[in-house]
C-alpha cells in the first residue's frame, strides 16, 4: 500500500557518528551500527482513533534515528505494517455501525496526512496486514509441519470439511527447544509479569486447551460475522503477532539493525514476534529493541480505552503548526513516560518563531552575522549531532540551538539548514 510524500532533507557538511540507542533486550547503550543498510521496522497502526500523540511521539523518535543514520552516510530501509484487521479494529466498527474495511481505510488515509504534516520520513515498506494474508498463513502452516504450532477446539468456530474449527497456537517451549530463541529474550520480565500483561495487551491466558498459558494465538478460526480467508490452515484470519513476524522478515531479513515501538508492545507482542520469526528463520530478528515511553493526558496514560486521546488531526485542525508539535514531541527524551499539556505546545510555538527569526530565510545575511556572531554554524551543528548520537538526545539538539539563538551564528542558514535535516523543522 502507498504509504505518503518524503519530505526534501537538505545536504549539510559534516557526518554523524552511528547512534548508540537503549536496547530493551540487554538493558544497555548499545550502538546501532549497520554492517550495510541501516534495516529498522516499526510496528503500525491498527487504524482507528489515529493519530493521537502517542502514536506521534514514537514514529518521530524513529524518525530522528533514520535522520541520524542518513547523516552518517548509511542507507535506511524501514519497513512498517498496518494492522487493518484486529479484534479493536472490528469491535469499534461495530459499536460505530461502519464497514470494518472502510472504517481502516479512513484513518490509515488519516494517519498518513497527520505523519506528512509532521515531517516523518515514510517507510519504504508500508504493509497492510491484509495485504498479505496468503505469506502469514502460509508461515503458520510452515510452524505447524514442524510441531511449533498446535490446534485448540473452538466450539465457536465455523465447521469445516475437515470437522469442528480450531484456533492454532505458537508452541513457546517447542520453540524454545528448536529456535535460537527464548521466552523473556526479548523483555527481560519474570513469569508473572509476563502473565499480567498477556492478560491485559490482547492474550488468553486462561483458555482451556492451551499447553502453556503464555502461547500466543497464531490464526484465528473463522466464526460467523467476522472476515476470514481460506488458507493452507483452514478459514480465519492472523493472530497478532505474527503479522509483524512475517512482514519484517520479507521485508527486511534476519538479524536486522532495529526493531522500535512504544514501550506497550515489549510485552507480549515484540517477545512473541521474536519468536515467531525465529522459529522460522532459524535466525534472531534483530540486533537492537528500542522503545519509546508512554504519554499521558489528565493524569492517565493517553489510551483509546479511556477516551484520552489528543489527536495530530485535531490539533491541526485547531490552528497549530505542525512543526510546533513536532518540537513539542522532540522536548521530551522518546523513552520517558511523561505527560502533555496546552503549555509545551505554547512554549514549542515560541521556540519555532525565535528559530525562524535567528535561522529562517529572513534571518540576518551571513556577512552581517559572521560579525555578531559568537559561535561557529559548524560547531552548533555537532553538538546538535553529538547530543542525537547519544541515545536520541533531542533536548539536548534543542538546547544546542537555543544557546545559538541567544549567542549569534556565523551561518545562519547553514544552521538553518541544519535544523532541517537533523530536527526535521523547516524554518
Amino acid at each position: 500500500m502507498r504509504a505518503w510524500s518524503h519530505p526534501d532533507i537538505p545536504s549539510i557538511p559534516g557526518r554523524s557518528d552511528a547512534p548508540r540507542l537503549h536496547d530493551t533486550a540487554t538493558g544497555s547503550i548499545v550502538e546501532a551500527r549497520p554492517t550495510d543498510v541501516a534495516r529498522l521496522y516499526v510496528c503500525g497502526i491498527t487504524p482507528y482513533d489515529a493519530t493521537h500523540l502517542g502514536h506521534a511521539a514514537t514514529y518521530l523518535a524513529f524518525d530522528t534515528l533514520q535522520r541520524v543514520w542518513r547523516d552518517g552516510g548509511y542507507r535506511v530501509h524501514y519497513a512498517q505494517n498496518v494492522t487493518d484487521v484486529d479484534d479493536p479494529l472490528l469491535e469499534r466498527a461495530t459499536a460505530t455501525g461502519v464497514d470494518w474495511r472502510d472504517l481502516a481505510e479512513e484513518q490509515t488515509d488519516l494517519f498518513r496526512a497527520d505523519m506528512e504534516s509532521l515531517g516523518i520520513i515514510p517507510p519504504d515498506d508500508f504493509v497492510a496486514v491484509t495485504d498479505v494474508i496468503d505469506d502469514i498463513s502460509a508461515a503458520v502452516h510452515t510452524l505447524r509441519e514442524a510441531a511449533l504450532a498446535y490446534r485448540v477446539p473452538t466450539p465457536e468456530a465455523l465447521a469445516t470439511a475437515d470437522g469442528p474449527g480450531a484456533d492454532l497456537y505458537f508452541d513457546i517451549r517447542a520453540a524454545e527447544r528448536a529456535a535460537p530463541w527464548a521466552l523473556g529474550d526479548e523483555s527481560n520480565l519474570d513469569a508473572q509479569t509476563m502473565l499480567t500483561l498477556f492478560a491485559e495487551r490482547g492474550g488468553d491466558p486462561d483458555r482451556a486447551g492451551k499447553r502453556d498459558r503464555l502461547d500466543p494465538l497464531l490464526w484465528r478460526a473463522a466464526r460467523a460475522g467476522e472476515p476470514s480467508w481460506d488458507s493452507p490452515v483452514g478459514a480465519g484470519r492472523p493472530g497478532w503477532h505474527i503479522e509483524c513476524s512475517v512482514i519484517a522478515l520479507a521485508e527486511l531479513g534476519t538479524d536486522f539493525t532495529v526493531q522500535g515501538g512504544g514501550s506497550d508492545l515489549i510485552f507480549p507482542h515484540h517477545d512473541m514476534s521474536a519468536g515467531h520469526a525465529a522459529a522460522l528463520s532459524g535466525h534472531p530478528l534483530a540486533q537492537v529493541y528500542s522503545h519509546t515511553g508512554m504519554v499521558a493526558y489528565q493524569g492517565e496514560k493517553m489510551s483509546k480505552s479511556l477516551g484520552n486521546l489528543v489527536l495530530v488531526s485535531r490539533l491541526r485542525a485547531g490552528g497549530s503548526d505542525p512543526r510546533a508539535i513536532r518540537l513539542a514531541l522532540l522536548n521530551q527524551h522518546y523513552r520517558t513516560d511523561w505527560e502533555w499539556t496546552a503549555g509545551q505546545l505554547d512554549e514549542a510555538e515560541s521556540r519555532l518563531a525565535a528559530w525562524s527569526l535567528a535561522f529562517g530565510p529572513i534571518a540576518v545575511p551571513a556577512p552581517i552575522a559572521a560579525e555578531r556572531a559568537a559561535e561557529r554554524s559548524d560547531d552548533v551543528i555537532e553538538r546538535m549531532r553529538a547530543a542525537l548520537v547519544n541515545d536520541l538526545d533531542t533536548r539536548g539538539a534543542l538546547a544546542a540551538v537555543d544557546a545559538a539563538v541567544s549567542a549569534g551564528v556565523d551561518d545562519p542558514a547553514l544552521l538553518g539548514r541544519a535544523i532541517d535535516a537533523l530536527l526535521g523543522v523547516k524554518l
